[in-house]
């Protein structure tokens, strides 16, 4: 736990504040720290009010893009130093923000968009605060990963954030036969010039699998198209384009190698005659460590074709 830092001048006190609506109020006093603050990723409204506390209450805040965060911190009235921190100068930057600590400061670090240290530098910063014996708290709120999984309409109870797949062809396509396998929905993020070749690549491999494209969450011109990977890139070819910030979410595979099915097959015709359909796929699904979802629409295929006499 670190330690409140008590404002201690009214020059610090105005430092502190931060407007919503038209109406001023000031941040308590922050413990000391790294605090992980989550951003908006599109709409500046989906802030917490935790988070503007902390941003207004913070000794400094980092910034991947001190510009873009301006708007944000301008459009809350937060008054608080801001310093870059991103990829390009991450390792002459952490040192220096690892001394602010050990000073006794409150650092705030934010993204360009959601949350912190999720496919961004922040992870290491987290990592070397941690050694150097300082604290570390999370200020949870918007996430492009979860927003587009909520809204995708894939499955949700096992998925896997792959983040952006390598820009060159044969590397991108060596890295989705890697993660064609993995038995949950996938989530990638893409960039609006790659994306056409991206989904021709994931349905050339992928097959039919279903999926769904999440552009410009949360903005003024949001867009959530789902579909089989083929049509999906279809929409996307003849160098059609698209803008904005976009995620791909990816359902997992559906089914196994016809050697496994048989075997599924036989387990599962033994337990329809001795369960409800319902135990039988949990008994199956424990024993053979298959996805419960694929167990139970092959147990509604053999129940059906057992009552027609097939």
């Amino acid at each position: 736990m670190g330690i409140e830092r008590p404002a201690n001048s009214r020059r610090e006190r105005a430092a502190r504040q931060y407007v919503v609506n038209g109406q001023a109020f000031t941040a308590p006093p922050l413990a000391c720290g790294l605090h992980l603050v989550a951003t908006p990723i599109g709409n500046l409204r989906d802030i917490t009010l935790r988070a503007l506390e902390v941003l207004a209450a913070a000794d400094l805040i980092a910034c991947e893009d001190t510009r873009r965060s301006r708007t944000l911190l301008d459009h809350y009235g937060i008054l608080t130093p801001t310093t870059a921190y991103h990829e390009h100068n991450a390792a002459l930057a952490r040192p220096k923000l690892i001394a602010r600590l050990t000073q006794g400061a409150a650092i705030a670090i934010i993204s360009d968009a959601g949350t912190p240290s999720v496919s961004d530098p922040g992870f290491k910063l987290v990592r070397e605060t941690l050694v150097a014996g300082h604290s570390v708290t999370a200020v949870p709120g918007a996430s492009a990963v979860l927003a587009a999984l909520s809204v995708s309409g894939m499955p949700t109870d096992r998925f896997f954030f792959e983040g952006f797949l390598p820009a060159k062809e044969n590397q991108r396509r060596t890295r989705i036969k890697e993660i064609k396998s993995i038995p949950a929905s996938l989530i990638l993020f893409e960039s609006p010039s790659r994306i056409g070749a991206t989904l021709n690549d994931l349905a050339a491999e992928f097959g039919r699998r279903e999926a769904a494209i999440c552009r410009e969450l949360t903005k003024l011109h949001e867009e959530v198209r789902r579909g089989e990977l083929p049509a999906l890139a279809g929409d996307y070819a003849d160098g059609a384009t698209a803008r904005g910030e976009i995620v791909i979410v990816i359902s997992p595979p559906q089914q196994e190698d016809d050697a496994s099915m048989v075997d599924h097959d036989a387990l599962l015709h033994d337990a329809l005659r001795r369960l409800s359909l319902k135990d039988a796929v949990a008994e199956i699904a424990a024993r053979t460590g298959a996805p419960r979802r694929m167990i139970y629409q092959r147990a509604l295929a053999l129940q059906q074709e057992r009552e027609h006499g097939r």
